[in-house]
């Protein structure tokens, strides 16, 4: 467990995180996997509009750069 981002992601895997993008766009699923750009792997994820689920998506990949926060 440390202190650094990357570190806070790998203790996330596995996990049900929240992500909001650029653009107020949010994807909610299961971290499957990052890299060091925080490209993001998600599983059985949801599309959220306004904290509705507009969309189910089986697999979504989230480029790193537009990610504004990752929530757990």
């Amino acid at each position: 467990m440390g202190n650094r981002p990357l570190d806070k992601l790998n203790d996330a895997l596995e996990n049900s995180v929240l992500v909001r993008l650029r653009g107020a766009r949010e994807f909610r699923g299961t971290l499957q996997g990052y890299d060091i750009h925080m490209n993001l792997l998600l599983e059985d994820a949801e599309e959220l509009v306004d904290g509705e689920v507009t969309r189910q998506i089986k697999t979504v990949i989230v480029r790193g750069d537009n990610v504004v926060y990752v929530s757990p």
